[in-house]
C-alpha cells in the first residue's frame, strides 16, 4: 500500500542552525513531510551531535534533533560556499538560521541578497534579543533568553536561588514559535506570492508565556516570586504524598473540582466550609487545604489514591520518570514512543510526533543522519546538477 502523503512534502527547508532552537523548528517541519537539508561546515559538524549522554561513541540526542533531515556539508564563510547556498536558495522555500544576528549579512547572505534571487523565500531568524534593538548583537544562549523572559525569577523555591526547569525550555519556545510563524509566512505566501522575515527572539518567546506578570505588577502592586509547587492563589494544585513514599499531583482548584475532591476523599462538607468554599477562600487558606489534602493521600498508596481520584474525574497523577514514561500503556496507544531503525545502534526509541492530525499524521522516516554530509550527492549532483570532478575539487578546497 502506498504511504500517504505528509502535509508539508511541498516545502524544502534549508536548516543553517546549530544546537537547539533553529533545529528544533526543522524537526518539526520534517516531521510533517518538508524536505529539511541540515548545513554544516565540513569538519566542524553541529556540537548536538556531541551533546547529552552517548552509547558507542554516539550522541543519544542527535538521532531526535536531527530526524527525518538530510545532511550536507557547506562551508559559508567562503565565496564559493556562498555561491553554493544562494543556487540552493533558488530551489527553497525556508532558511532556518539561529547565528547571532548580523552572521548571515556578514556571509553576504542576508535576506534582501536571498530573496532578490527567490522572492517567496522565507527566511527564519531565531536568536537571543531578535533582529533590531539595543541589545541584538548580544550572545543569547536559552538560559538567558529564560532568565530576562521572567522566567527563572518564578522557578524554583522562594527560599532558594533560582532555578533552572530540567530541560532547555527556552530554546524549545523559540522554536515552537518560529515555528507557528514560519507556517503563518507560508499560508499568507499562498496569498501574496511574496517571502518575509520570521523573526524570533528566545527571551520574547519566554516572556510571550508569563501570563498576567506585568498587570500583576503595574495594576496590582505584586511581584511573582518563587513558590515551589504551588501557584499563588490558586488552590489546591500542589503535590501530595502518599503512604508506599510517592508523590502524586492534584489540581483541583475550580469549585467544582474541588467539590469532587472532597467527595473522593470521604469528606463532601468541606467544600461547603466558608474557608474553602470559593476560589478566592481556597487561595487564603492553601495551608490548611494543603495539609488535609495530604493527611488523605498519606493514607493511601499513590496508585489507590488515584484510582480514586480519576473516578471522580479529578485531575491528578504520577510524577514521571523515563520509566514510568515507558510502562504506561496510554504513551503507548498514542505512539508517544516511536522506535526507529539506527545503523549504529539498531532499534533506536525516540519521542512521537505532536500533535496529530486525523487525516495527514506526521511520520518519522529515519533518525538523524550519523554521518556528516551523507547527502551531499543527491544534494549538490542529483538537485544541482554538479559533475563528479567539480565535488572533488570543492571537497579539496573545503567547500563541502
Amino acid at each position: 500500500m502506498e504511504e500517504q502523503k505528509l502535509p508539508l512534502e511541498d516545502l524544502r527547508v534549508v536548516e543553517l542552525g546549530t544546537l537547539l532552537a533553529g533545529p528544533f523548528s526543522g524537526r518539526m517541519l520534517a516531521d510533517f513531510g518538508a524536505e529539511v537539508i541540515k548545513v554544516e561546515p565540513p569538519g566542524k559538524s553541529d556540537p548536538m551531535r556531541n551533546w547529552g549522554k552517548s552509547k558507542d561513541g554516539i550522541g543519544l540526542w542527535w538521532p531526535i534533533q536531527s530526524r527525518n533531515k538530510k545532511s550536507i556539508t557547506l562551508n559559508l564563510r567562503e565565496e564559493k560556499g556562498q555561491g553554493i547556498l544562494k543556487e540552493l536558495v533558488k530551489e527553497t522555500d525556508i532558511i532556518i538560521e539561529n547565528f547571532r544576528p548580523g552572521t548571515m549579512e556578514k556571509w553576504n547572505l542576508s535576506y534582501e541578497e536571498l530573496s532578490a534571487i527567490n522572492p517567496r523565500l522565507i527566511m527564519v531568524r531565531t536568536s537571543g534579543f531578535g533582529q533590531t534593538g539595543p541589545y541584538k548583537n548580544r550572545a543569547g544562549f536559552g538560559s538567558v533568553g529564560e532568565a530576562m523572559g521572567g522566567l527563572r525569577n518564578v522557578t524554583g523555591f522562594e527560599d532558594r536561588p533560582p532555578s533552572r526547569i530540567g530541560v532547555s525550555v527556552g530554546d524549545t519556545l523559540a522554536a515552537l514559535f518560529a515555528t507557528i510563524g514560519c507556517l503563518v509566512a507560508v499560508h499568507e505566501r499562498n496569498h501574496s506570492g511574496k517571502g518575509q522575515v520570521v523573526d524570533t527572539a528566545l527571551y520574547e518567546s519566554v516572556f510571550s508565556i508569563m501570563e498576567s506578570l506585568i498587570p500583576d505588577y503595574l495594576l496590582a502592586g505584586y511581584v511573582r516570586e518563587r513558590m515551589g509547587n504551588i501557584l499563588p492563589g490558586v488552590a489546591p494544585s500542589n503535590i501530595y504524598f502518599t503512604k508506599d513514599r510517592t508523590y502524586i499531583v492534584i489540581g483541583a482548584n475550580s469549585d467544582g473540582v474541588f467539590t469532587r475532591l472532597c467527595e473522593a476523599m470521604g469528606n463532601p462538607g468541606l467544600a461547603e466550609d466558608e474557608r474553602f468554599s470559593t476560589h478566592y477562600a481556597r487561595g487564603e487558606n492553601m495551608k490548611l487545604i494543603d495539609s488535609i489534602i495530604e493527611e488523605w493521600t498519606k493514607s493511601l498508596d499513590a496508585q489507590e489514591a488515584l484510582e480514586i481520584l480519576a473516578e471522580k474525574g479529578v485531575p491528578s497523577g504520577l510524577i514521571y520518570t523515563a520509566k514510568e514514561i515507558l510502562e504506561d500503556p496510554h504513551y503507548k496507544e498514542r505512539e508517544m514512543i516511536l522506535k526507529v531503525d539506527h545503523p549504529d545502534l539498531g532499534e533506536f526509541p525516540m519521542p512521537g510526533i505532536v500533535p496529530k492530525l486525523s487525516r495527514t499524521p506526521g511520520r518519522v522516516k529515519e533518525a538523524g543522519a550519523e554521518k556528516m554530509g551523507k547527502h551531499n550527492m543527491e544534494i549538490y549532483s542529483g538537485m544541482l546538477g554538479m559533475k563528479e570532478e567539480e565535488l572533488e575539487t570543492l571537497q579539496k578546497e573545503n567547500i563541502i
